[in-house]
């Protein structure tokens, strides 16, 4: 159990710094011309903002997974 568990935290450091790469580039292609966006308008809440929907999405199918092979042992 504690070999699932150590895969699922390389999981979440690798979707979470995944999600920070897309939000850095979505703010770098994408952003907001105007500045008056409060998520896309700075570089480090775009980051930010990808970091937590990837750390997020790590977690939800990384638990998901876990119960999966914990239920199939």
């Amino acid at each position: 159990m504690s070999m699932n568990k150590n895969k699922l935290l390389w999981f979440k450091i690798i979707f979470s710094v995944a999600g920070a790469l897309g939000g850095f580039l979505y703010w770098k292609f994408v952003g907001c011309a105007s500045g008056t966006c409060p998520i896309k308008s700075v570089w480090y809440m775009s980051t930010l903002w990808g970091l937590a929907m990837g750390y997020l999405l790590a977690d939800l199918t990384g638990s998901f997974i876990l119960k999966r092979v914990s239920k199939n042992e």
